[in-house]
């Protein structure tokens, strides 16, 4: 029996990453900042709920403890949660960015570190972005490259680094870092492209579900290494 906890999965690419995950056999721990969205998708897929604010060290403590207590171990957290970060460029925005797309990976993960250690098979997978690649915002070719979106690319730039650095500390636990693809999430609906959720859940669960010689401190999408 494998135990999941995967942040921001009320919605989009963590909730269908929650969904597929559970058709595989996993015990899957919703984590959601609002209890009645949380509670609603947990009850839709059959998976359990832990109130979880990316951005309140007491909430990620409260979650963590409930999972410890109910489990006794965690073996894999996908961090999930994220937000745009799009519209006005100043201080507060960039705060919000930051604190939720690449801090609050900070609060889980240390939060997470004593029950990962408890698994034989420990695996983190941070979604990221390849709008944080300084290859693809600069590439003509690539849709990054016409995205407005300077906190969202600074801060998923932070998360992919994070993944480098947990992975070179923690030698026991498997960090990689999952550009999903464009998708049609409430988050895009403005830029009104991408597939659907469904479809780029599918290689944060191929992460997700890596054996024990499976990779890590790395940034890959659906066909390979990403460079940044």
């Amino acid at each position: 029996m494998t135990i999941t906890l995967i942040t921001g999965a009320n919605k989009g690419i963590g909730f269908e990453t929650a969904a597929q995950l559970l058709a595989s056999g996993h015990v899957v721990y919703i984590g959601a900042r609002d209890v009645e969205r949380g509670e609603k998708a947990a009850a839709a897929l059959g998976a359990r709920f832990v109130q979880l604010d990316v951005t309140d060290d007491a909430s990620v403590g409260r979650a963590l403890a409930t999972i410890d207590a109910a489990e006794g171990r965690l073996d894999v957290l996908v961090n999930n949660a994220g937000v745009l970060g799009a519209g006005i460029t100043d201080g507060p925005t960039a705060l919000r960015a930051f604190d939720t797309n690449a801090v609050g990976i900070v609060r889980v993960t240390e939060a997470a570190l004593p029950l990962l250690r408890r698994s034989s098979n420990p695996t983190v997978v941070n979604v990221s972005s390849s709008a944080g690649s300084f290859w693809a915002v600069t590439n003509p070719d690539r849709p990054e490259f016409g995205l407005p979106l300077a906190l969202y690319s600074a801060s998923k730039a932070a998360a992919t680094m994070l993944t480098v650095h947990y992975a070179k500390s923690q030698p026991g636990i498997k960090f990689n870092a999952v550009e999903p693809g464009t998708t049609a999430t409430d988050m895009t609906a403005a830029f009104g492209i991408g597939r659907t959720p469904q479809e780029s859940a599918a290689v944060v669960v191929r992460f997700a579900t890596l054996g024990a010689d499976g990779p890590t401190g790395t940034f890959q999408d659906e066909n390979g290494e990403v460079p940044w």
